[in-house]
């Protein structure tokens, strides 16, 4: 599986509207056939920083990145960016999220 985890710093006046920016985005990839999650969260300590979480199945990242939408969210994001968003993208073993060992909840 690919998993990518990416951190984006919009412009002080997008980050209200960034989620609305993403939307279309972020529904069209999660209708992929090998989307796992997209999954997007708010930084508690910078009001700014966008955190996306995602994950592919290893025949899902060439085509999340040769999509359409894909192609055209490269378009469209930058106008709201303050910065070059920060990617790290592994390819792991597993398929889906594991139980936290230190941290049983029965």
């Amino acid at each position: 599986m690919y998993f990518i985890v990416v951190k984006f710093e919009t412009k002080p006046e997008w980050s209200d509207r960034w989620l609305d920016l993403v939307h279309d985005f972020t529904t069209a990839t999660r209708a992929e056939p090998g989307n796992k999650w997209f999954d997007w969260s708010r930084s508690v300590d910078n009001p700014h920083e966008f955190v996306l979480v995602e994950a592919f199945t290893e025949d899902g990242a060439g085509p999340h990145v040769n999509s359409d939408h894909f192609t055209k969210a490269m378009k469209v994001l930058p106008q709201a960016l303050a910065h070059t968003p920060r990617i790290i993208s592994r390819q792991i073993t597993g398929d889906d999220w594991d139980p936290m060992g230190e941290l049983a909840i029965d």
